[in-house]
């Protein structure tokens, strides 16, 4: 979980593609308590149903968003890989994970703290704002592939 030499987790969460753009102020703020972790191949990131402290930044790898039942085996709903980012579920309270996460190949991601986050946006509401909107079209996007799984599953 080391940084690479010379290199800032501030500056490595500038280069992501989901915060081209957006105000360094508001990077410096949120990247405050992030780091850099790294998942195996079946390990999980989140657990849909507990706090959600954290989202991610994939940086390398794929992760599966999964939905589950109690009735059946899980459903990945998406796959996400580099360049995307993972989690929402910060954003809304109570902050529950509304999905399981599972690595499907060596992933690396930087986690950021939920609450310095939302700290960071709080603070900087104008372009905390135009961050938020960057947002909504991931929250769109998952909605709408869940639908599109399930509506598969049950025949539609």
């Amino acid at each position: 979980m080391s940084e690479p030499t010379g290199e800032s987790i501030s500056d490595r969460v500038l280069q992501h593609p989901f915060f081209a753009g957006v105000d360094p102020t508001l990077v410096h703020a949120m990247a405050s308590k992030a780091e850099v972790r790294t998942y195996g191949v079946g390990e999980m990131l989140v657990r849909e149903g507990r706090t959600a402290e954290e989202f991610f930044l994939v940086l390398d790898g794929k992760v599966a968003l999964e939905v589950g039942a109690a009735d059946r085996e899980s459903i990945t709903v998406e796959t996400i890989g580099r360049g995307e980012i993972l989690g929402w579920s910060w954003l809304v309270p109570p902050y529950r994970w509304r999905f399981d996460a599972r690595a499907i190949k060596p992933t690396e991601v930087i986690a950021i703290n939920a609450a310095a986050a939302r700290y960071a946006l709080a603070a900087h509401p104008a372009i905390g704002y135009q961050f938020l909107l960057k947002f909504l079209p991931v929250i769109a996007e998952r909605l709408e592939n869940t639908r599109v799984q399930l509506l598969d599953i049950h025949g539609h």
